[in-house]
């Protein structure tokens, strides 16, 4: 059943069913259309797939930074321009999965929508062609995933402290956003990833990278500094990235990985 709350439409489960929504791959679908709304959430909450849709860019915002999305679907009837103003948008807050859905069919409007940063542009699909589309495009962004961090790993949470993995924002205990760089980024993934493991300089730099991203020419301990000073309530006295002196550093707090 579909039930519509402050804009949004959910798809309402059993309790039995309802239980397992943690788990399922979450689509965070982007229409202004409330009939195509109330299409996608119904047909892809039946196959498998728990499903927020939302009518524009402030409602989706609000999504990606309460919640962890797996993947974007964002329905364009609007003009070009302010279609690629909205993917601009989302590629700056995330790197989570996109796909176009629209009634365009010309070339350079799918040819602009790629080089955005979609990862996928579909004309008038059918549900169950864009669910195909969707499940493809889970399991390359899930390949993707294992290449530098456990499977199925969306978030890692610590001491009320929450980082999503699809939109790499930090968020405190205090509901206090804080933006990383992508150096550090991948640099705090690796820590979180190894709680209570002492890992070597040398270890944070080559596991970094595992993410085909460099750690820049500063050294580690630049890193570390930096992301103490958005985490450690007293730089000087750090409670979560302690440094092993002679061997490295570790995150000193339990993990908890979502």
């Amino acid at each position: 059943m579909i039930a519509r709350v402050n804009h949004e439409i959910i798809v309402n489960t059993p309790p039995s069913v309802a239980s397992r929504q943690a788990v399922l791959p979450h689509v965070l679908a982007i229409d202004d259309d409330p009939g195509s709304r109330r299409l996608i959430a119904g047909y892809l909450g039946e196959n498998g797939l728990r499903v927020t849709a939302m009518p524009d860019e402030r409602a989706m915002q609000a999504v990606l930074e309460a919640e962890v999305v797996d993947i974007v679907l964002l329905g364009l009837k609007l003009r070009i321009q302010d279609g690629t103003t909205l993917v601009r948008r989302l590629r700056e807050l995330s790197a989570i999965p996109l796909i176009i859905v629209t009634d365009r069919a010309e070339e350079v409007d799918r040819v602009i929508g790629l080089e955005m940063g979609a990862d996928d542009y579909l004309t008038r699909p059918s549900p169950r062609e864009l669910l195909a589309h969707i499940r493809a495009l889970l399991r390359r962004h899930r390949h993707e995933l294992r290449q530098g961090r456990p499977e199925g790993v969306r978030a890692y949470r610590f001491d009320g402290w929450e980082l999503n993995l699809n939109t790499r924002l930090l968020r405190s205990s205090e509901g206090r956003q804080v933006r990383l760089s992508s150096g550090e980024f991948h640099l705090f993934v690796v820590l979180l990833g190894a709680p209570q493991r002492v890992l070597t300089r040398n270890q944070l730099l080559d596991l970094s990278r595992l993410h085909n991203d460099e750690v820049f020419d500063r050294s580690i301990d630049v890193q570390i500094s930096r992301l103490r000073r958005k985490i450690e309530a007293d730089g000087a006295r750090p409670r979560y990235i302690r440094t092993e002196r002679g061997a490295g550093y570790r995150f000193a707090v339990p993990v908890q990985a979502v």
